[in-house]
């Protein structure tokens, strides 16, 4: 990574922790609607532990806790972390989530094949160049076990826009196109791509789901 773009992760990471910080539950108590429509899909295909990548307070791993599955949430912000494992104590949840302090640019934790779904809202329209987007998705596809399912869900924009960083309040990312989601399924079995809006000022949203071969 050159020096700018550690630069600007670096200060992404001390904008975020700091909006936790002011703002705590900041993304509000709801679940996100991919945590609603993931916990169906993983539900379904008898899978009961979760990773969550990019877990903010906790918001989806909360709710993904109260519908009876093990989560391990990781974000690159201890403030928020600390929101969630206090709530998660709160609703007598700290039995099923577990949160860990990660920045997905570097290796994901868990060993080769451990892992049987991994859930991401939203993670993947931060801050991170194309090759640290393609390395992500390779970390998650080393974790997860054959069959496994990765759901995540992006911010998008017309086609044109995905290699452009947007700056919305200072904090950075970019919206995704459809061949930017095309380029990122290579080697996935796909399992379906959905378009819905979400939000206070509505974005369109697509969940991608997509299993290891």
């Amino acid at each position: 990574m050159n020096t700018g773009h550690v630069e600007l992760a670096r200060a992404q990471q001390e904008r975020w922790d700091s909006a936790y910080a002011r703002q705590p539950q900041l993304h509000g108590a709801e679940p996100s609607a991919a945590a609603r429509w993931a916990a169906g899909t993983f539900g379904a295909a008898g899978i009961d532990d979760v990773l969550e990548l990019g877990a903010g307070h906790g918001r989806d791993a909360l709710f993904l806790a109260r519908q009876g599955f093990s989560v391990h949430a990781t974000d690159f912000s201890e403030t928020a972390l600390d929101q969630l494992r206090q709530q998660a104590q709160r609703e007598g949840l700290d039995d099923r989530v577990t949160a860990a302090l990660h920045d997905v640019r570097d290796p994901l934790p868990p060993a080769d094949a451990t892992v049987n779904a991994v859930f991401a809202n939203l993670l993947l329209n931060m801050a991170f160049t194309p090759d640290e987007l393609r390395s992500l998705v390779s970390e998650v596809h080393r974790v997860l076990r054959p069959g496994g399912l990765f759901v995540y869900a992006v911010w998008t924009a017309e086609a044109g826009c995905a290699e452009e960083f947007a700056d919305h309040d200072g904090f950075v990312g970019r919206f995704f196109d459809q061949a930017l989601v095309d380029e990122l399924s290579t080697g996935w079995q796909p399992l379906g791509i959905t378009a819905y809006t979400e939000g206070h000022e509505p974005h369109t949203v697509c969940r991608v789901s997509v299993a290891k071969r």
